[in-house]
Formats: structure tokens, sequence, C-alpha cells
């Protein structure tokens, strides 16, 4: 069965899809995306995520062609499409293509794209053993709250990790704890679970908040503040999160082990919570926060 993407108001065989080269998308970076996790054949959170997706479109003053409905529809439909049990829901939109100009063009329709792949989540090995990461400044701009398509910055950050052969980058901003190139993270410090704030500098994750939510309903405390860079190198445990990489330990970072470098408690217990909540919950059609 052929990959079916949607553009545009019709779903089609990816082979047959086609963009203007002029779209802004392909010569400024002028769009948003969307990742929308699916299990089960029921998309995890969908209004939370095309929440997000509109004030992204906002934020870059793109106009939103869908209601949450209309989405909705679109986003079930290509599900359908797809052969995936569990699939991986990517949407784009860009302001659409016109003469190139730096200025937003007075007239334009907006580019709607959206693909389907299967949802791929980290082998039972990695989660067992633990990954490895390695950190760098962030180098990103300061709207990183916005789920904008120019990602040139993470995706030198990612390739970095990739290099060391390492899962990711964990970022630092004026000594500070961010994010990853491409998740969430998370340390532990004395049984208390650290989390940098939702703020221009991260982008808020859906995985991010079920895993505080998480954390409430097993009676973990969580710390939500900035949190220099040695507290994080010298913290019990270190985690990674997203939508892909769900809760994953990190034991290494810059080839210096985390604590006694390997898993650790704490996230073996929210390790169990999140598999739990999410044969239980995620794999229902009916989610909380819908």
């Amino acid at each position: 069965m052929s990959q079916i993407v949607y553009l545009n108001g019709a779903f089609m065989p990816i082979e047959e899809a086609r963009i203007p080269v002029l779209d802004r998308g392909f010569i400024f970076g002028d769009g948003v995306y969307e990742l929308i996790p699916v299990y089960s054949r029921h998309p995890f959170r969908l209004q939370e995520h095309l929440r997000r997706l509109s004030t992204s479109l906002s934020s870059l003053r793109i106009p939103n062609l869908y209601d949450s409905a209309a989405w909705s529809r679109h986003v079930e439909e290509l599900v359908k499409r797809n052969e995936a049990e569990d699939q991986s829901i990517y949407i784009q939109v860009t302001r659409g293509p016109a003469p190139r100009d730096h200025a937003f063009p007075a007239h334009v329709e907006p580019t709607v794209f959206m693909m389907s792949n299967p949802l791929i989540t980290p082998p039972a090995s990695l989660v067992e053993s633990g990954a490895v990461a390695i950190s760098s400044q962030d180098i990103r701009w300061d709207h990183c709250d916005i789920k904008a398509i120019s990602l040139l910055p993470n995706v030198l950050l990612r390739q970095m990790a990739v290099d060391e052969g390492a899962v990711e980058t964990i970022l630092f901003r004026d000594g500070m704890l961010t994010e990853g190139a491409a998740s969430n993270i998370f340390a532990v410090d004395k049984g208390v679970i650290l989390a940098p704030p939702k703020d221009q500098h991260m982008l808020p994750g859906i995985t991010y908040d079920v895993i505080l939510e998480l954390a409430e309903s097993e009676g973990i405390p969580v710390d939500i503040g900035y949190f220099p860079e040695a507290r994080i190198r010298s913290a019990d445990e270190l985690w990674m999160t997203s939508s892909t990489k769900e809760i994953l330990p990190i034991v290494r970072l810059d080839n210096t082990p985390i604590a006694n470098g390997l898993p650790g408690p704490i996230f073996k217990r929210m390790y169990k919570a999140y598999q739990l909540y999410k044969n239980h919950i995620m794999r229902s059609a009916e989610t909380p926060h819908g």
C-alpha cells in the first residue's frame, strides 16, 4: 500500500504530491509544523496538538484555514488511509507560494501538507541500558515556543549528537538548562523531578505535560524552574522525553556518567507509569484533555 498524504484539500500517494518551488516554506522556511502520535489508530490529545498548531500559526500571522473539527476530520482520515496501527502524523503549514520577497505577500493561500509515518519508539535494550548525550550552548533563536519549520540550528545540534554516537544534544542558554535539540529534558535531584519552565526558549511539549501529570499521580514532587548546568551535570538522574522517544534515561553526558551511570529508580517508576498510561489511555478513543 502506497503512503498516502494530504495536500491542499486532497489525499494522494506521496509520489504525486507537488509543491511550487516559490512556496515560502521552501524559500524562507516560512511556516510551522505539528507532530501528533497515534496509538492503535487513535490520535493522542489531538485537540491539544491542534491548539499548539493554531498558536504557532497565529504567532507567524499565517491564516489557519481549518477549524478544529475540520482538522480533526482530515487527521482521522489520513490515519485511516495509512497502514500502521501506531503512526506519527506530521502537519506542515506554510504561508504559501509567492514571488520571493521577505515581506508578507498581500494575497496568498497557505500550503497545508500532512503525512503519516509509522511511530517507532526506542527498543527495550536502550531503555534498560540508558542513552548517551552530549551538550552544547543553545544557539537557536528566541522564539523556540513557536513550532517553526526553520529548524537549521536544531538540525546542526542533532547532527553533533549523531557524530558523537549520542542520542541527543542537551542545550544550555546563559548557563541554564533549556531542552534538547529534539526533546524536552528532565533531571532528578534528591527524589525531586526538575523541569524547565514553558517559556520562549522551550517548545511546550505534549509529552512534557504527560510526564508532569504522571509525576503528580505517582506522588513524586516536581520543581519547575531554571536550573544551572552544574546542577544538571550532578543530578541523580537525567531523562529526555518526546512523542517518539517517550521517556528515555540518559546515563552519560559528555562522556561523564550521570550518578552511577545506570537508569535510576525514579525513571523506572515513571517509565512503568508511562507504559501503563499509553496502553490504557493513549490507545483509547477517549483521552483526557482531548
